[in-house]
């Protein structure tokens, strides 16, 4: 009787134990009263693991920095060399894979800008000419972007890269700067073509603009930017007569060739206006500059790169004599005290000649004008520049911090 009564509470107490064990598991695991499978969810959850227990899901890594490279690759015999030297680079540095781009005939580089800057780069790189560089910083300059532009060599100047002390024999030493360097945020010159005639003695008829000449970002309103300088007259008819095939070949000396050709041309009259004076003068030259210097020689010695400021520059001399009491003052650096040399600073700067002459933009003529305009655009544009020291251009306060 007594085995009796114990195996039936033996068997109710194993009863309730399984159904209690049943209703734990059930609250703890919902997902199994929607048929899913208890070990397969608990393993993939905890990366292999079956306790049952979800962990922690593994953070995406970060994206790697990227840099365009907007690239003319009628500078380069070996294009594809040139590609494999920046994209091996740029792997060293622990860059991705460059934006490669290539301007062409009809675009020098302005939609390519654009579509850099749409696709979200760190850092955008001409590779080209002083002309690539220009188109390229104009529309960053002109979308006000927050992007910096790393200066890569590949022309026969190099100007901005020079008044910024940017190595301009080394792609590898300008491409590290590029990614790894500091930013430095620099001015940006802005030319209006007007080729309506001055008031008076010399009045000629209106100059149709070459639309031609313009790059293809300049051709709607005739708003042009410069990074380094802007001219009128002697400077810009060395620019427009030195051979592109020559200038491969020799550099620089070109535009020596193409100086000597034109150091005996005629004088024109200018009417000029900045912030503080309008006055004329007969003159060979009008450079406005946003830096100061060309190839070591410092045209402008107080020119800032971030000044908010233009400094002009009136080249008046009168034969060989002339020339050379311009050339003693320009070696010299001297500013102020010879009629043949005049500098002037300001912000805004109007030109008008009696007759159309060349007009160049950085190494680049847009062809004969009447009449010109420039302004600044302070702090416009950000460059990369070596870290170790400041650049050509810093301000005071800069070079003394």
């Amino acid at each position: 009787m007594w085995i009796l009564v114990i195996g039936v509470a033996v068997a109710v107490l194993l009863l309730v134990l399984v159904l209690a064990t049943r209703g734990r598991s059930g609250a703890a695991r919902p997902s199994d009263a929607a048929g899913s499978s208890d070990s397969t969810d608990s393993t993939d959850r905890a990366g292999g693991a079956s306790t049952g227990v979800a962990s922690e899901t593994t953070p995406d890594p970060e994206p790697l920095p990227r840099a365009a490279v907007i690239v003319n690759p009628t500078k380069f015999d070996d294009v594809a060399k040139v590609r494999d030297e920046v994209r091996a680079l740029c792997q060293e540095t622990g860059w991705d894979e460059p934006l490669w781009l290539e301007t062409t005939e009809d675009d020098p580089g302005s939609g390519q800008t654009k579509e850099a800057l749409d696709a979200g780069v760190d850092v955008i790189c001409p590779l080209g000419g002083d002309g690539t560089v220009r188109t390229v910083g104009s529309e960053m300059a002109r979308a006000r972007s927050e992007v910096p532009i790393g200066l890569l060599p590949g022309g026969t100047g190099n100007l901005l890269a020079r008044n910024l002390d940017l190595p301009v024999d080394s792609l590898r030493d300008a491409l590290a700067i590029a990614l790894t360097g500091e930013e430095r945020v620099i001015d940006v010159g802005v030319l209006r073509v007007n080729p309506a005639p001055m008031d008076g003695e010399g009045e000629v008829d209106d100059q149709p603009v070459d639309a031609e000449a313009l790059a293809p970002e300049d051709t709607g309103p005739e708003e042009l930017h410069f990074l380094v300088m802007a001219g009128m007259g002697f400077d810009a008819d060395i620019m427009a007569d030195a051979p592109e095939g020559l200038k491969s070949k020799v550099g620089w000396a070109a535009y020596l060739v193409s100086g000597a050709k034109h150091l005996w041309g005629s004088q024109f009259k200018a009417q000029v206006t900045t912030d503080t004076e309008t006055f004329s003068r007969r003159t060979r030259s009008v450079i406005i500059g946003n830096c100061g210097k060309i190839q070591g020689l410092a045209l402008m010695p107080e020119a800032q790169v971030d000044d908010g400021k233009l400094d002009a520059l009136m080249l008046s001399p009168d034969g060989g004599i002339g020339w050379g009491a311009v050339l003693l003052r320009l070696v010299t650096a001297k500013r102020k005290g010879h009629h043949r040399v005049t500098h002037h600073t300001t912000r805004h700067i109007t030109v008008r000649a009696n007759r159309a002459v060349q007009v160049q933009l950085d190494g680049d003529t847009i062809g004969e004008r009447t009449a010109i305009t420039a302004d600044v655009l302070p702090g416009a544009l950000r460059v990369r520049v070596a870290s170790a020291t400041p650049a050509t251009g810093a301000s005071k306060e800069d070079v003394a911090a």
